[in-house]
């Protein structure tokens, strides 16, 4: 070899070496980003609405714990649910939690299938799905209700799982993880604590014992405050019911008949409902929440003391409200904010602490909202917005109005100010028109007022429009759109056999 090709091949090899050396680098680099990314602890609870924080102005309540975490992070109070096709929304609530992606698409694909042709179906991926193929160590306890299969896909370790069937949170049928997906009679047991106390043990256990050798998804979701109310002796007799304030939109029954008046939710009372029995009902709620509160700040204690808090985005959050009384309702099968609307606290490395935000947002944003916060790329599947602007100060709003629908026969949609909820029940139409900003409780209907007549048009049409862009099957032009042949309806209603239990 002459001089000069040696010089040639040293050059080449040199440059070849140094390139090597560069994509080498590189990926350890990514590979140190990827282990450096935030863990997340998603706390959920079941059936809290969003007035029942004491942090966020209900001081009959004590909740130390997500009065913490509110101070610790953003508060959204205008976070909601875009509701439900089967009287379980908690169902839908998950499913669409999961993929990012509305209501009408989680039903074809998640919540009732066999429903669909395979045409209206589309693709999906849960949030938890993605950080475990991202390299995250995904864990999960308590309620999962979107079936065993894709609890598999979605998480990688777990412990007291619950998949439906209870009827006393002392007796909680549960099963812990089973990377096949199944889980027959003989890996079922039953726990032998309150649900509460359960679950967060086995989140404690998981963040004491973990690899620390990448971050982690630790999905914590509680059965309280659902029904039934039965919190230990010491936390109902912080609310003795005669202490209990009486809502200002109570009433005896609801004025007219919604679609869904003698569901499970609602008999847990007799009609007409009576102060003292509303009082006696809130107030075992309050007890299921501080009791669930209690458990929550062991957890976040497990946390800290993991030493992992400052690098890690905690999430609180609820699947669905409940009525409890108001507007002469129990459950969580109609339209009104009570009912619609949740608790929504984010916090964690970098986000700003003790906020409040009023920007409209639904739970399925917090799937591209954790992909931003993560440094994830965002499915092309997932149809929600992130909140991560509006954590950041960038925006203050991500979307202008909301939507929600329950079953076939009830709609409704608002604005900053203005709330519109359509009925066709039994071929009977009715309308209610709310001014949110004079009347947050929804008491006062302006519907048949003549001088709002034009207000009603005009919410109609954005109704119509979210119920085009979300694929809604309903046609509100139809003189008959909440109504479905028996048999229709029949198996809408057996696609959800578990919902006794749910």
């Amino acid at each position: 070899m002459t001089t000069s090709s040696s010089r040639r091949e040293c050059l080449r090899w040199m440059t070849g070496g140094a390139a090597g050396l560069s994509l080498a680098a590189a990926s350890r680099a990514a590979q140190r980003a990827k282990k450096n990314r935030p863990n997340i602890l998603f706390l959920f609870t079941d059936d809290q609405r969003f007035s029942t924080l004491n942090a966020l102005n209900n001081p009959e309540v004590r909740t130390p714990a997500m009065d913490r975490l509110a101070r610790a992070g953003t508060a959204f109070t205008q976070a909601g649910i875009m509701g439900g096709t089967i009287g379980a929304v908690c169902a839908p609530s998950r499913a669409m939690l999961m993929t990012g992606q509305t209501l009408f698409h989680v039903d074809r694909n998640i919540v009732r299938p066999q429903l669909a042709a395979a045409a209206d179906r589309r693709p999906f991926v849960m949030f938890p799905e993605l950080l475990r193929n991202q390299g995250y160590e995904t864990f999960a306890t308590g309620k999962w209700h979107n079936g065993e299969k894709l609890f598999a896909r979605c998480f990688s370790a777990g412990e007291n799982i619950f998949f439906g069937g209870m009827s006393d949170h002392l007796k909680v049928p549960v099963a812990d993880f089973d990377p096949t997906g199944e889980y027959p009679k003989e890996k079922r047991r039953t726990g032998d604590k309150f649900s509460s106390e359960l679950f967060s043990d086995s989140a404690i256990k998981f963040l004491k014992r973990r690899k620390r050798d990448k971050p982690f998804l630790a999905y914590v979701a509680f059965t309280a405050p659902h029904d039934p109310r039965m919190a230990p002796k010491d936390y109902a007799d912080l609310y003795p019911p005669a202490n209990i304030t009486l809502p200002q939109n109570f009433l005896p029954e609801h004025p007219f008949d919604n679609g869904d008046l003698k569901l499970r939710d609602e008999l847990l009372a007799p009609f007409p409902r009576t102060p003292e029995i509303i009082r006696e009902h809130i107030a075992a709620y309050y007890a299921m929440i501080t009791h669930v509160d209690a458990h929550m700040g062991r957890t976040l204690k497990a946390l800290e003391e993991s030493g992992e808090a400052q690098n890690t985005i905690v999430v609180f959050a609820a699947d669905n409200g409940l009525a409890v009384g108001q507007h002469g309702l129990l459950g969580k099968q109609n339209m009104y904010e009570h009912s619609i609307r949740v608790p929504l606290i984010v916090g964690g490395p970098g986000l700003p602490k003790g906020n409040k935000s009023d920007a409209f947002c639904y739970l399925y944003d917090l799937f591209p909202t954790l992909c931003d916060l993560t440094g994830i790329a965002v499915p092309q599947t997932v149809e929600g917005a992130s909140l991560a602007p509006v954590l950041n100060g960038k925006t203050a709003q991500v979307r202008d109005s909301m939507f929600s629908a329950y079953r076939n026969f009830q709609r409704a949609v608002k604005t900053n100010r203005w709330k519109l909820i359509l009925y066709n029940v039994n071929r009977k139409k009715t309308a209610q028109l709310f001014d949110l900003l004079n009347d947050p409780l929804e008491m006062n209907n302006l519907a048949a007022d003549p001088a709002h007549a034009g207000r009603v048009r005009e919410l109609t049409t954005l109704m119509k429009s979210w119920m085009k862009k979300t694929d809604d099957p309903v046609d509100l032009d139809r003189p008959d759109w909440g109504v479905k042949p028996e048999a229709s309806q029949a198996a809408c209603d057996s696609a959800a056999p578990g919902y006794r239990e749910c």
